[in-house]
């Protein structure tokens, strides 16, 4: 049986809501199960498989917290489990995912080898794939954080998520405007993993090879699921650098105490460089949607980052 991915509460920031000059409200996905919002998705997704595909086993690609999530939810089903991911992973994602019980494959350079590895392996061994984004199971699942945020925080004027291959912000973005049309939907990507915002631009998914420190926001294209429903539901996307993003996760340690991975801080930190369209007195929130940072280089990272104006 799968115990299930729970409810994540939201978090004040007062120096952040005077930066952003309005109330600012911070979506905790953080302290989710494995470190992320993902247990979300992946619990819609295994559950919804037949017994047929349960039995045949899953593979899926990740530079880590899909892996987790997969990992974490296979095993609690009983199915096994192949995660594929860049050779660059993160050493305690890559721990984190081997103890839920998941065969881990290591290759490529990039999320886009590592694609064409877990392609591989699908066909070599019969695998059902379980997408980390592009998947209407896995967008469904997404969709309950803007659902809780509707009820967290009643009145809310803009929504501002991180994009990597699209999963979260096409689920909270179709349960926000469905729900309360009048909500405004920002997306956030790096510099160099704008696959979401190539995608838009040319009408269709752009493959590129993504290159950023917020390594979880890595997607090498945007997904035919995703596209469409950003193309229909977003406000705008902001891109930011990656001395910007590590402002937002430096914040995040040093006045809120809590500890945010790079792709976690990324809508966090848009919100305070100002590079996210607000009027006065509106009621932000955003989803601090992953804490899975290697502890060892936290100080290093926090030091790369751009200085805030804060007082």
């Amino acid at each position: 049986m799968l115990s299930s991915a729970t409810a994540a509460g939201v978090i004040e920031s007062a120096t952040g809501a005077h930066i952003a000059d309005g109330r600012l409200y911070l979506k905790a996905e953080h302290l989710q199960k494995t470190g992320s919002f993902k247990p979300r998705a992946t619990s819609a997704k295994l559950t919804a498989l037949t017994p047929a595909e349960r039995a045949a086993g899953i593979v899926t690609v990740s530079a880590g917290n899909a892996a987790q999530a997969y990992a974490w939810a296979a095993r609690d089903l009983g199915i096994h489990a192949t995660v594929v991911m860049p050779a660059t992973a993160a050493p305690n994602r890559v721990a984190a995912c081997r103890g839920y019980g998941a065969e881990v494959v290591l290759h490529g350079e990039h999320v886009g080898e590592t694609f064409a590895e877990m392609e591989r392996l699908r066909s070599a061994r019969g695998l059902v794939l379980c997408h980390p984004f592009d998947d209407p199971e896995v967008i469904a699942g997404d969709g309950s954080v803007g659902l809780e945020i509707l009820e967290d925080v009643p009145g809310v004027d803009v929504v501002v998520i991180a994009i990597g291959g699209g999963g979260l912000i096409s689920g909270v973005a179709t349960a926000l405007k469905e729900s309360r049309p009048s909500v405004r939907v920002y997306g956030v990507e790096p510099v160099g993993s704008d696959a979401m915002s190539r995608a838009i631009a040319a009408g269709e998914p752009v493959r590129i090879e993504p290159r950023s420190v917020a390594d979880s926001l890595g997607s090498p294209f945007a997904g035919a699921w995703t596209l469409p429903i950003c193309q229909r539901y977003l406000d705008g996307i902001v891109l930011l650098d990656d001395v910007e993003i590590l402002a937002g996760m430096r914040f995040a340690a040093e006045r809120m105490k809590q500890v945010l991975e790079p792709a976690g801080a990324a809508a966090l930190a848009a919100l305070l460089l100002g590079k996210v369209p607000l009027r006065p007195g509106d009621r932000v929130a955003t989803v601090l949607c992953g804490g899975n940072v290697d502890v060892d280089r936290l100080g290093e990272l926090c030091a790369a980052a751009v200085p805030l104006a804060v007082h």
